[in-house]
């Protein structure tokens, strides 16, 4: 989850070994640009593990919150609990395809949001990606 914007990312992690997780988060945010992924916070998990690694391939600082401290990561702890709302905690994850978790992405990232003032978190990750890069988000009209 980018903080500003709310964007989400999702990926299916169907256990907690490092090197697939730390794969996946590789592979997702590499393609985005380097100021989309600046760092990143983890928990505890021992899936985060191999976190030099990211630090690494794709340049992205890595910090870890304070034991029990879900609040230091607190956007990501809300956005859990709208994720929860397609799939609660009962749903066995090997059951849930690829799609499903981009149409649950879609949603989350095309629902507009109060904190952002009614507009999507894909709408202002785009304008906040624009505007980093010197650029309009907004086609100038001739």
């Amino acid at each position: 989850v980018e903080r500003v914007s709310r964007f989400t990312m999702l990926l299916k992690n169907p256990n907690k070994r490092t090197k697939p997780v730390m794969g996946k988060i590789m592979k997702a945010v590499r393609d985005l640009p380097h100021l989309a992924r600046k760092s990143i916070t983890f928990d505890r998990g021992t899936e985060f593990v191999s976190w030099p690694h990211l630090q690494a391939e794709i340049g992205t600082q890595t910090w870890f919150c304070d034991p029990s401290s879900p609040w230091q990561k607190g956007t990501v702890e809300n956005t859990n609990r709208r994720v929860r709302r397609w799939l609660p905690r009962k749903r066995d994850i090997r059951t849930i395809t690829d799609e499903d978790m981009k149409v649950i992405c879609d949603r989350l990232n095309n629902t507009p949001r109060k904190c952002l003032g009614w507009k999507t978190p894909a709408e202002v990750f785009r304008e906040k990606m624009m505007e980093e890069m010197g650029r309009s988000p907004y086609p100038q009209r001739q």
